[in-house]
């Protein structure tokens, strides 16, 4: 597997394709994006994202080049803290390791080449399989928001997650 910059002429088609319900996308983007989504709609979002943020927008993808993955990352230079965002893996590719190996190789970018001491990201606590693969990872919880998502008629807990450069 290797990572390299979202190309969005090339990787929106797959992307696209990961969430096909409501549930997998307000878990993905919290409503972030309308569902479902559209080229323009991503593309905004992660232009806005970059402005705000410095997020930089990634895919993983298997040696033959097949997307497999997409996640953003930025670091804040104030506190040398990277974060990662809109973490998904192809749904068909799901509880395969594909999540662990991604995460694995973004968290390397993070440390070696940004020079980030900890990388950070939110999950829902609803999301278990998520929050799982996380956990396998090396995150370990450091602070819940409890009910602080609606959906439908179901209130989410957003769980924020942290992993050290000396934890590895």
């Amino acid at each position: 597997m290797r990572i390299r910059p979202y190309i969005s002429s090339k990787d929106y088609e797959y992307v696209s394709k990961w969430i096909d319900d409501e549930r997998t996308h307000a878990f993905w983007c919290a409503n972030l994006l309308p569902y479902p989504m559209t080229q323009k709609s991503f593309h905004d979002l992660l232009e806005k994202n970059a402005m705000d943020w410095t997020d930089s927008a990634y895919v993983a993808t298997e040696n033959s080049g097949q997307a497999v993955g997409f996640f953003c990352y930025s670091v804040n230079t104030a506190d040398n803290i990277g974060f990662l965002k809109f973490v998904i893996v192809d749904k068909t590719k799901r509880g395969k390791g594909y999540g662990k190996e991604m995460l694995n190789l973004s968290l390397q970018f993070a440390f070696q080449i940004t020079g980030a001491k900890a990388v950070q990201l939110n999950v829902f606590s609803e999301n278990v399989l998520a929050k799982q693969c996380y956990e396998k990872v090396g995150f370990a919880e450091r602070n819940i928001d409890k009910d602080v998502f609606s959906y439908k008629d179901e209130l989410w807990s957003r769980c924020n997650m942290i992993i050290s450069k000396q934890s590895l």
